[in-house]
């Protein structure tokens, strides 16, 4: 059989229409939008990889230029995205010369020590190193059950339905001020800003359109945002079924939280709440009078691997002392490959080559698992997928890894 790996390059803006037409059949969507003739404004063709076979793409797959938010810092990051191989080359080596060119371009260029994706099938993965690093949760409530406890705070400030010209400037300068403290969280500019809040009638999938809410202060300074979705239902009564879905919320203090909280919660005809998207540690659900109307259904959101293991583990901070040798193994970034000497603290962290002992022995998926602080590095040592060979080793480094933040990343690309 042909090895086809040699063909794959980067696309032209000329190839887009029949890239993303065969991208979209590969993942069983149906092409819609305003994208399908020209590339978005996030699209980076020359990080693009395609593979023609005819008048169509037989591999596409793609690298946006991200900024992550990890334990007390940010890192460059690879947004690995447009990952498809079709049915007729598949069981060919495609998809791992996809991901053996982008993690050597990206290890090559020295830029970006952390390459992130979304991943359509889990099971796939884990083998290029990539492992779940952050979850969504998934909430779901019954709206009437859905009440504050009567000591919430949700001060004095007002709650507006704006437009998206009032809407932006102040959600933009809100999240880049919380998203830096919340590991998994992603800077937004403003093509991203743009791709989150374009709201094209075709795909609202018989919900209204996105209701854009500001929270503000009574000196008028804003300090929480939120957008959300209704879809609209009865029942066989004609009694109204109707699902509010929040797309997103944020505030900069508990009481404006609670605040658009309580908003969200309380619409007339709505009777359920959904949150898929929401974090799983979200204050909202110790504010609520009953704490079992709000269920969760985490399932991983972001997948994380380090590129790099010095760049990386040096760029985060540690919330306990930290001071051990790592022996890492990784088969398919040999350069990775080795013992690695961490020191870090909550204040500073440097990572590099050693030939000392290794205090743990790991691979490189279990140490991209852990890298954002919210998987458990001594659960991985129950496992069996990390071994101890300094006594207390994984106590201490369980201990440094974890984050009081739990990781969340409500941006998928």
């Amino acid at each position: 059989m042909t090895d086809l790996s040699d063909q794959l390059r980067p696309i032209t803006a000329d190839e887009w229409p029949s890239f993303v037409e065969s991208m979209l059949a590969t993942f069983g969507e149906v092409p819609r939008g305003p994208f399908l003739d020209t590339p978005p404004p996030t699209a980076e063709l020359d990080r693009s990889l395609g593979l023609r076979d005819g008048t169509r793409f037989a591999v596409t797959a793609g690298i946006f230029s991200r900024e992550l938010s990890v334990p007390g810092g940010v890192v460059p990051t690879a947004g690995i995205t447009w990952v498809t191989v079709a049915p007729t080359h598949r069981r060919r080596g495609l998809l791992t010369a996809v991901m053996r060119r982008q993690l050597d371009e990206v290890h090559a260029a020295g830029r970006e020590p952390v390459a992130a994706l979304w991943a359509a099938e889990s099971s796939i993965y884990g083998r290029f190193g990539y492992a779940p690093a952050a979850q969504r949760a998934g909430w779901t409530g019954s709206a009437p059950r859905l009440r504050l406890r009567p000591d919430v705070d949700c001060g004095t400030g007002s709650i507006r339905l704006v437009d998206v010209e009032e809407f932006r400037p102040a959600a933009m300068a809100l999240h880049e001020q919380v998203r830096r403290s919340v590991p998994g969280n992603l800077a937004r500019t403003d093509a991203w800003w743009e791709r989150l809040l374009r709201d094209d009638p075709e795909h609202r999938d018989g919900s209204t359109a996105r209701q854009l809410v500001l929270h503000t202060e009574v000196d008028g300074t804003v300090t929480g945002y939120a957008s959300y979705r209704i879809t609209g239902r009865e029942d066989e009564r004609s009694d109204p079924e109707s699902t509010l879905t929040v797309e997103d919320v944020r505030g900069t203090t508990p009481v404006a939280s609670a605040a658009l909280w309580r908003f969200l919660f309380a619409h007339d005809l709505v009777r359920t709440v959904e949150a898929p998207y929401l974090s799983v540690d979200d204050p909202v659900r110790h504010l609520l009078a009953d704490p079992r109307a709000w269920r969760a259904r985490p399932t991983d959101s972001l997948w994380v691997r380090l590129v790099d293991v010095g760049a990386a583990l040096s760029a985060r901070r540690y919330p306990a002392r930290l001071d051990m040798v790592f022996e890492v193994r990784d088969r398919f970034c040999d350069w990775n490959d080795g013992r690695w000497h961490v020191w870090g603290h909550p204040s500073g962290a440097f990572c590099d080559r050693t030939d000392r002992d290794p205090d743990i022995v790991l691979d490189i998926e279990a140490l991209s698992a852990v890298y954002l602080g919210g998987e458990s590095l001594a659960a991985l040592h129950a496992a069996g997928r990390v071994t101890e060979i300094s006594p207390g080793a994984v106590t201490q480094a369980a201990t440094a890894f974890r984050w009081p933040v739990t990781p969340w990343c409500p941006d998928s690309f």
